[in-house]
């Protein structure tokens, strides 16, 4: 991945832009460098409390408790059209050209068009803060808990206030907010997207981890029995803090963990104690439009469980640095964000990651079959790469939207393997029973996220180990 960008004039946004005061087309700046605009924060000041007593179950987020953070040291806030904008093309997150709980099918109309090979500056959106859990009044979510207004986002507060374009419902509703599509000229069903990540900043200097009654990897089931493995006693949250049943989201017992960063990591308060945590932003949704549904709401859109076609795809190796391969289903594409994480461990077990709205820059290029320009694998299925390492990806049911999804780990983890056996046999030209002794030997495969529905594991093939 070249790290230069052209310095040609600025593409024409296509099709149907909306609120145009945050709109903008710059040229780009040059050599791109993708330090985070975390370096050098002045530490905030505790935060709310990150859970209860040693051994207790953790507290939500108690607003306006614990020292007011200061983020005098963190930078420039990113509100929209503001700031270094370093691609070809900027697209900001509004409200009506986002998509609340819902990714674009293949019948979308796209809000912008861009030529393959160009990039793309996307100011996304984080829902924490914004949902109905929290009250939807990000200026008020987050000054009670002693963040500055100035410091809340601009268009979080008016995504809050004025997005209309689909009925929320909290409880069937995905909780991202989607920015996008893009349309990649040339791009054609058959095709891969290659998504190339350039950058990924920290918008603001916090985040928010929450674990939410009925989802996570500990979570209730529908019957209000535990799922395998653990006891009723074990859930998380806790089954006697689970207020659903009042059918107000503000009232669930939903448990949210305000996260401010200091000194470029995330931190979190527990009584005296203080855990800080490596910043690792990255989009946990990119993806193309997949779905063949009418509406805006079809229940195949739903934004929570990725599919072939990328989406909530939750691998936290997908940052700054890193390609994605996804199948085209549309022409143009038809490509999306969403999902922005400040940091998640493998698994992203509580339900969410830290997450946090960042501004996103990517190359978009379309690869024809035969051309060699993607993974062989590519073509049928979401395939990741890093400067260090390929990345063949499994998902329990890709295409079950609109049934039953199973959540079955070994059904994602059969697929991983499958797909990197593909790869390493059809690319790299190995012979199928040593390239399945050499996974067993050589390569990791890891849980990507537990908390979509349709779970994942991926890959980890060492490109040393090929030179």
């Amino acid at each position: 991945m070249s790290d230069t960008f052209g310095r040609d004039a600025a593409e024409a946004l296509a099709k149907g832009l909306g609120r145009r005061r945050f709109m903008g087309v710059v040229a780009a700046l040059g050599t791109m460098t993708a330090a985070s605009a975390c370096s050098g924060a002045v530490p905030a000041s505790g935060g709310a409390p990150a859970g209860g007593a040693a051994g207790g179950s953790p507290s939500p987020t108690s607003p306006g408790s614990g020292p007011t953070p200061s983020f005098g040291g963190f930078g420039e806030i990113l509100q929209p059209n503001a700031g270094t904008i370093l691609g070809d093309a900027y697209l900001a997150s509004t409200p009506d050209e986002v998509l609340w709980g819902y990714v674009p099918t293949v019948h979308a109309t796209p809000v912008m068009t861009i030529g393959s090979g160009r990039t793309v500056t996307i100011d996304s959106m984080s829902h924490e803060g914004i949902l109905e859990d929290q009250g939807r009044d990000p200026r008020e979510y987050f000054g009670a808990l002693g963040v500055p207004q100035e410091s809340v986002l601009e268009d979080a507060a008016i995504i809050a206030a004025e997005y209309n374009r689909t009925p929320r419902d909290f409880d069937v509703d995905g909780p991202h907010i989607v920015t996008g599509p893009v349309a990649v000229e040339g791009a054609e069903p058959g095709d891969v997207l290659k998504i190339e990540t350039l950058e990924s900043v920290p918008r603001v200097p916090y985040g928010v981890v929450s674990s939410r009654h009925g989802k996570g990897g500990l979570a209730v089931r529908p019957d209000v029995q535990p799922p395998a493995g653990i006891t009723l006693d074990e859930v998380m949250p806790p089954v006697e803090t689970d207020n659903r049943s009042s059918g107000i989201p503000s009232d669930y017992g939903n448990v949210s963990v305000f996260t401010p960063i200091e000194d470029g990591k995330g931190v979190m308060t527990s009584g005296d104690m203080s855990v800080r945590f490596p910043l690792r932003p990255f989009f946990g949704m990119m993806g193309v439009a997949f779905a063949d549904a009418d509406g805006l709401t079809s229940p195949e859109a739903n934004s929570v469980p990725p599919t072939l076609g990328g989406g909530n795809i939750d691998i936290r190796h997908l940052g700054p640095g890193s390609t994605f391969y996804l199948p085209v289903n549309a022409d143009g594409a038809l490509f999306y964000v969403g999902d922005p994480h400040m940091g998640m461990g493998d698994g992203e077990v509580a339900l969410t990651a830290m997450e946090g709205s960042l501004r996103g820059t990517f190359r978009l290029t379309v690869c024809k079959p035969g051309s060699g320009d993607a993974p062989s694998v590519a073509y049928t299925y979401p395939f990741g790469e890093t400067a260090d390492a390929w990345i063949p990806i499994g998902l329990s049911d890709p295409a079950g939207l609109a049934g039953e999804i199973t959540s079955d780990l070994n059904i994602a983890m059969r697929r991983a393997i499958v797909n990197a056996l593909d790869f390493l046999q059809n690319d790299r030209g190995m012979d199928r029973a040593v390239a399945y002794a050499y996974l067993s030997a050589a390569a990791d495969f890891a849980v990507s996220q537990v908390v979509d529905r349709t779970v994942g594991v991926h890959g980890l093939i060492r490109k040393a180990d090929f030179s």
